[in-house]
């Protein structure tokens, strides 16, 4: 079993290491215990693939002398004097960074709250390889499919202990399960593949088995026998839910403080302007109860607070750690993370807000277009905003969708999709980037 009462050990070998570092001579420090415990099982053909586990307890300890900084990591068998002299002698000989700093003093958080995100569940392996055989074969029982790529069911967690020298110490724990299956169908060169997945904070929340494997079987078998679209523009895309999460990542990563401050985002101009169509809120939240990526405060300290990153279509707001913040001469909003002797910004609960309208009445309006259920390949540039990806989905024709679509690219600009999207209604927040389906209009599409 995981021992969650160790907490309390690893705070004091903390703040053991932050006073050991002041009398080797940093000027401000903090040390940070990265807990995490895993276990999954693979299995494929109704036979057990892999069995892995693993548990750990990483500690960092981060020192500024001045304005220079180092950071070094150990296991729990830790020497404090000897790590804590390592990590000092190394801040005294590091190149000056004028934005490395700890959080402010008044930015700490005097108090956070329980999010629930711990679930005391046990799961052993056996019930780990029943489900990944049961999604399965729930997906290779769809007619049509005719093989498996394998399935798997996973169960761990990842808690932060973060103590610093201007007095904060905190901890918290969150657990996460998960189950996918992916399967193959057709035969020959007329195969196509297709997966469905889950994953929760807590064991109970989990979609069901059967379920899981069938909804991945049906997905593989209706893409079947697929053709190729006209090349042609001003095309209306209607992005699934699932493709639509990694249209928003792009959004978070363009309002990236890091990128911002780096000159490596096409929206580092466009702070307090139009961004999106009107109408259009984007939020972020780590205080959610349950929340898939709630944190009762950032890897600095501070407690963050829901922010609309975007309303009404207008920027409001860059993801801020620290540092970040310093560079653009801000104030942190409680989304740093850490990373050895870095702190980077990023999300946390992002949600791509919904809309009025159900998917089935957005698409009813669209007399042509292609609902996107995959895209593939690398081609988003986030200096320019150029956008261009490998996609698979469904012509539609006349409000419905009819035949699968496959080997098209889809293209435009970052920029003028957010200003052309619609979202529908049917936003699904179980995962850290959430989003509706959403409407695009006026994309390129190359094809045939």
């Amino acid at each position: 079993m995981f021992q969650a009462d160790k907490t309390e050990e690893l705070v004091d070998k903390a703040t053991q290491l932050v006073e050991q570092a002041v009398k080797s001579g940093a000027d401000r420090c903090d040390a940070v215990v990265v807990r995490g415990r895993s276990s999954s099982v693979s299995v494929r053909l109704g036979k057990v693939e892999s069995t892995e586990a693993s548990e750990s307890d990483s500690f960092s300890l981060r020192v500024f002398v001045g304005n220079r900084v180092a950071s070094v990591s150990a296991n729990a068998g830790i020497d404090a004097v000897e790590l804590a002299d390592r990590a000092v002698a190394m801040a005294r000989v590091s190149p000056e960074d004028p934005f490395a700093t700890l959080a402010d003093p008044e930015n700490l958080a005097k108090s956070y709250d329980d999010l629930d995100l711990y679930d005391p569940t046990e799961i052993g392996s056996k019930e780990l390889t029943d489900a990944a055989l049961a999604m399965e074969e729930a997906a290779l029982a769809v007619k049509g499919v005719t093989n498996s790529g394998g399935a798997g069911a996973s169960a761990g967690l990842g808690g932060l202990v973060l103590v610093t020298s201007d007095g904060f110490a905190g901890s918290y724990i969150g657990t996460r399960f998960g189950r996918s299956v992916s399967v193959v169908a057709g035969e020959g060169t007329a195969m196509e593949r297709d997966y469905e997945f889950d994953s929760r904070l807590y064991y109970a929340d989990l979609d069901d088995v059967a379920e899981i494997g069938r909804s991945a079987g049906t997905r593989a078998v209706k893409r079947l026998n697929p053709s190729k679209a006209e090349t042609g523009s001003g095309l209306t895309i209607v992005l699934d839910p699932r493709v639509a999460r990694g249209f928003v990542s792009h959004l978070a990563g363009a309002i990236n403080g890091a990128a911002v401050a780096r000159k490596t985002s096409f929206l580092r101009d466009m702070m307090g302007k139009q961004v999106t169509k009107s109408g259009i809120r984007v939020t972020d939240d780590p205080q959610i109860i349950r929340g898939p990526a709630s944190k009762p405060f950032d890897g600095e300290g501070v407690r963050g607070s829901r922010l609309d990153m975007v309303e009404d279509g207008i920027l409001q707001n860059w993801f801020l750690s620290t540092g970040t913040a310093r560079e653009l001469g801000l104030k942190t909003n409680g989304r740093g993370v850490r990373g050895g002797s870095n702190v980077n910004p990023s999300s946390t609960n992002l949600a791509l807000e919904p809309g009025d309208k159900s998917p089935a009445d957005l698409i009813a309006d669209i007399a042509s277009g292609f609902y996107v259920t995959e895209v593939i390949g690398h081609g988003v540039n986030m200096i320019t905003g150029e956008y261009s990806r490998g996609a698979s989905g469904f012509w539609i024709e006349n409000g419905e969708t009819t035949h699968p679509v496959s080997e098209v690219t889809i293209a435009s600009n970052l920029k003028d999709m957010f200003m052309n999207t619609t979202p529908a209604n049917d936003i699904d927040r179980k995962f850290g980037t959430a989003s509706p389906t959403l409407v695009v209009e006026g994309m390129t599409l190359a094809g045939k």
